[in-house]
């Protein structure tokens, strides 16, 4: 018997869309066998920004309870456990014995189901690749039964599923391989860059690589100091081994006004940040929370947008036309005045398996945009600024998209939609992400 379901109205991080759901929290992990016979979408820690964690007409079904670790080799690295299990628990088993995630993007609070239905990335892609590179398999629930999917066995669902929203069926156990860390510390190093084109200079060094690097950039700096940015470099430094990453230490309690983040207000702050984090150009330690995952420190730090909320604009543009393409899209943000003070730029390696993986060679920049009048208008120019320098949005992040854009910008949709189609003939995993996209 499945779980009982309650109405709910369930959002992304970014806070919008909200979206009227019927909502189940299992208990048993021999549920999951269940729901994936019924009109249902699995959703982990709800990070992803958007509508993409939402079912579109059946139950969402939260798999926060389905968090139970199955088997971990403290020599070998091999973490097998249920997805329901977020990458925060993970870190506070594995580090104490010298173990990190080989991948991890900027919050640890994400569920293995959902890493891998977005195929997570990190600031070290330019050298590993994404989160599915370090799947050694997943079992699928879906509507035909289970299946044990991994890149030598049902290679064909395994790479629908990577990258593919959780619209190919419920992700079950998850086996995972770590990565060796010698402590908890960082070794870091910040350069300030004046302007973008010195930026991807220092992303495209020799010189500067590192083992993660990121750049962040003020999105308001116009003229000669257009695109200016903080490249971040660093490494895993040699230390005593600590234990996982403290909870945060701040909470926002309330929703901030619609006014605090302004043209100004932002402006000043990204003034400030770019002196004072240009400054740390000499090597220093730090420990890995603040390295990669700053935003964690604050408790619903969503609220920091006020109610109605934000959207996040994440994009990829191929190497020969990066440059380019992100001019044009940091002279239309200056110009707008929206305020983004969290603008993230990194290098990406060769892409991966999943036909719906967002990574590919190239660059990609993500913003938090307050949402106004005139957010969707704006998001809409940049769309086809990305469209014609060869990019693509990513879909973890997105919340408004127009479908007529989703096959120009992966080329692969109709391929996928093949595989799910076998997957799930009668369209039972359908999100709200995929219906707005006619993805099914």
């Amino acid at each position: 018997m499945t779980a009982a379901t309650v109405k709910q109205t369930l959002a992304g991080w970014g806070r919008y869309p909200q979206v009227a759901s019927q909502v189940a929290r299992p208990d048993r992990y021999a549920e999951v066998a269940a729901w994936a016979r019924e009109a249902s979408l699995a959703r982990g820690m709800g990070r992803a920004y958007g509508d993409a964690a939402i079912s579109a007409g059946g139950t969402t079904v939260l798999m926060t309870r389905l968090n139970r670790f199955i088997s971990f080799d403290a020599d070998s690295g091999l973490l097998r456990a249920e997805a329901g299990v977020t990458l925060d628990e993970i870190l506070q088993v594995v580090m104490a014995q010298g173990w990190f995630l080989p991948v991890t993007p900027g919050t640890r609070y994400v569920t293995l189901g959902g890493a891998i239905a977005a195929d997570v990335h990190g600031k070290n892609h330019h050298h590993v690749g994404s989160f599915s590179a370090f799947v050694q398999s997943f079992e699928l629930f879906t509507p035909a039964g289970a299946l044990t999917c991994s890149a030598s066995e049902n290679v064909e669902a395994f790479n629908a599923t990577v990258g593919g929203m959780g619209m190919t069926g419920l992700i079950g156990e998850v086996t995972l391989q770590l990565k060796r860390i010698q402590s908890g510390n960082m070794l870091v190093q910040h350069l300030p860059a004046p302007d973008l084109a010195t930026a991807l200079a220092l992303m495209d060094s020799p010189e500067h690589d590192d083992e993660y690097t990121v750049a962040w950039i003020d999105c308001l700096a116009g003229g000669k100091h257009l695109g200016r940015s903080v490249f971040m470099r660093g490494h895993h430094a040699e230390g005593p081994l600590t234990a996982g990453p403290g909870p945060a230490r701040l909470k926002l309690p309330v929703n901030l006004p619609t006014l605090a983040l302004n043209r100004y207000s932002v402006k000043a702050f990204n003034a400030f940040y770019y002196r004072w984090e240009g400054r740390k150009q000499k090597s220093f330690h730090c420990d890995i929370a603040p390295f990669f995952y700053p935003l964690d420190g604050i408790r619903d730090w969503n609220r920091l947008y006020g109610k109605p909320g934000f959207v996040q604009y994440q994009f990829l543009l191929p190497p020969e036309t990066a440059a380019a393409g992100l001019k044009s899209v940091l002279e239309r943000l200056a110009k707008s005045g929206n305020a983004s003070f969290l603008a993230v730029l990194k290098r990406f390696g060769p892409g991966g398996s999943g036909l719906m993986s967002f990574p590919a060679p190239g660059y990609t920049l993500a913003l938090d945009l307050p949402l106004r009048h005139d957010t969707l208008a704006l998001l809409d120019t940049l769309d086809a600024v990305v469209l014609e320098h060869g990019g693509r949005v990513y879909l973890a992040k997105d919340a408004r998209l127009a479908a007529s854009n989703l096959v120009r910008m992966y080329p692969q949709l109709d391929e996928w939609r093949r595989i799910r189609a076998t997957l799930d003939p009668d369209r039972l995993f359908v999100s709200a992400l995929g219906q707005r996209l006619e993805m099914c």
